[in-house]
């Protein structure tokens, strides 16, 4: 993900012009904040899909300030939607720069730049006509890597070789293994669903056998990825070589979900015949009952359909925002000294490269101003500190100056 904040609009220089006002004190606005982007974990949103195709983010710049005392438009901010789970690394040395874990959490990707104060705010007894304005903030920009920690909100159960990734390969763009003899799937295989404007991740869970809550085979690798699951689709498998009637693979997954975990049986579940092209007659599955058979195409849209509704009604009960949500900002920036790659001295810090970098030092009134400004934040102090002798290069944002005692 790239991630642009607006620029900060400029001061303006401007003095009262009117009749019988001959000498009118200094008048311009100042320019408007730049806006902010912001991602913001939504339960709505199921996964980064949005994201493979169209990377950028970008929020409004602010509008300049003008004379009797207009200020500049704010920036309009760029809410960025993401799904709960979302892990933002910066790219690309891959450390954590957030963890968007609970619906409602937020964080800031890329500050607006400030807005430049106009020469009004310059006046002062020593100052009587400020001649000087700031320009606007640069906003900051930067490239991120977006990770999730996926939560399903469907959960295929069933046993192995009931039809699960031959259902999840035909409802969604997923491409699990699929092959003729149990337990082909190992590990979950995750599609996402898109129907009538609404995503939904459907996560394949490898084959069930009786026993599993017990561990047998890898029954418990398999059913802890069941259990962040919003919604349950059961299937059964109704072909002819199933090996066991319909009800009594009911009985048995069911069972062994309820051994697991009890609370599994309170979620809202699916039950649903797989495999319907090979079903016999009379085989005991009601005529009314859902069937789909992933081979024909026979009841995915229905299936499909009915996923979509049981999903938006789980997505309802979640309460907006909670009381626990983060909101994730940078820490303020203070000023520091580091010594740069050609020996010379270099300030860092936001406060310290804003005051060099809106202003024109070209401008006698604006060069005395970052002077005074710079010894207010601390940096002659400082670079004595740190070292620093008559003569010596500073470098601060990106002007290099000589340092003087005093």
């Amino acid at each position: 993900m790239h991630v642009r904040a607006g620029d900060g609009g400029a001061g303006s220089v401007s003095f009262r012009r009117e009749a019988h006002v001959p000498k009118g004190g200094p008048d311009g606005g100042d320019g408007g904040d730049g806006g902010d982007v912001w991602l913001v974990a939504d339960h709505n949103v199921a996964s980064l899909l949005a994201f493979r195709d169209h990377p950028h983010r970008r929020a409004t710049s602010g509008t300049h300030g003008s004379g009797h005392g207009r200020h500049g438009r704010r920036g309009e901010d760029t809410i960025v939607p993401v799904p709960p789970g979302t892990v933002v690394r910066r790219h690309p040395e891959g450390s954590v720069a957030a963890d968007l874990s609970n619906p409602g959490d937020r964080w800031l990707a890329a500050r607006g730049g400030q807005g430049g104060r106009g020469n009004t705010r310059f006046l002062s007894n020593s100052r009587r006509a400020p001649t000087f304005a700031e320009q606007g903030e640069v906003g900051e920009e930067s490239y991120y890597d977006l990770e999730l920690k996926l939560m399903a909100d469907v959960a295929l159960v069933g046993f192995p070789n009931a039809g699960k990734s031959t259902l999840i390969s035909v409802v969604s763009a997923a491409r699990p293994k699929i092959a003729d003899y149990p337990f082909t799937t190992l590990e979950p295989n995750l599609g996402v669903v898109r129907y009538d404007g609404t995503e939904v991740v459907v996560a394949d869970i490898p084959g069930l056998i009786e026993g599993a809550s017990d561990g047998r085979g890898l029954g418990h690798r398999f059913l802890r990825h069941v259990e962040r699951a919003r919604v349950l689709l059961v299937l059964i498998d109704l072909g002819v070589d199933a090996g066991r009637s319909p009800a009594e693979q009911e009985r048995i997954l069911l069972d062994e979900l309820e051994r697991y975990d009890a609370s599994l049986l309170d979620r809202p579940r699916l039950i649903v015949g797989s495999r319907s092209d090979l079903e016999e007659p009379d085989i005991g599955w009601p005529a009314a009952a859902a069937r789909v058979s992933a081979a024909t195409g026979t009841g995915v849209d229905a299936v499909i359909r009915d996923m979509i509704r049981e999903v938006t009604d789980a997505r309802r009960v979640i309460a907006a925002p909670a009381a626990g949500t983060v909101i994730h900002r940078p820490e303020p920036e203070g000023v520091r000294i580091e010594r740069a790659a050609d020996g010379a001295f270099a300030v860092r810090g936001r406060p310290a490269e804003r005051a060099v970098a809106v202003n024109d030092l070209t401008n006698a009134d604006a060069l005395a101003y970052v002077q005074y400004r710079l010894k207010r934040l601390g940096v002659d102090r400082a670079l004595a500190r740190a070292g620093a002798r008559a003569g010596d290069v500073v470098h601060v944002g990106g002007f290099t100056f000589t340092y003087e005692d005093g």
